[in-house]
């Protein structure tokens, strides 16, 4: 693949994975997880797996980086979010 090409998708998937940054840090600071939708973020979740799972099919290293760390902050707002439901505070 030109270099171009992949540059294009490393930019892309560290703009769309740090995006979720300021959220987690949040979350992990307040425990407030009241304004987020369980189920969104739950099919959200799921979506990123399967995007994970597709870059590995494909070997897309721009794929795999993006989708790993975007299912590590995903996943850990979604367990936040279900703990906190479980204690209804949220």
């Amino acid at each position: 693949m030109p270099l171009s090409i992949e540059l294009i998708g490393y930019v892309a998937a560290f703009l769309t994975s740090f995006a979720f940054l300021p959220q987690a840090l949040m979350v992990w600071r307040t425990n407030d997880t009241k304004s987020i939708s369980l189920g969104m973020y739950s099919l959200f979740t799921l979506g990123v797996a399967l995007w994970l799972t597709y870059g590995f099919m494909l070997m897309s290293y721009p794929l795999i980086a993006a989708n790993s760390f975007t299912l590590i902050l995903a996943s850990s707002i979604l367990v936040k979010k279900i703990n906190n439901t479980r204690r209804g505070e949220g």
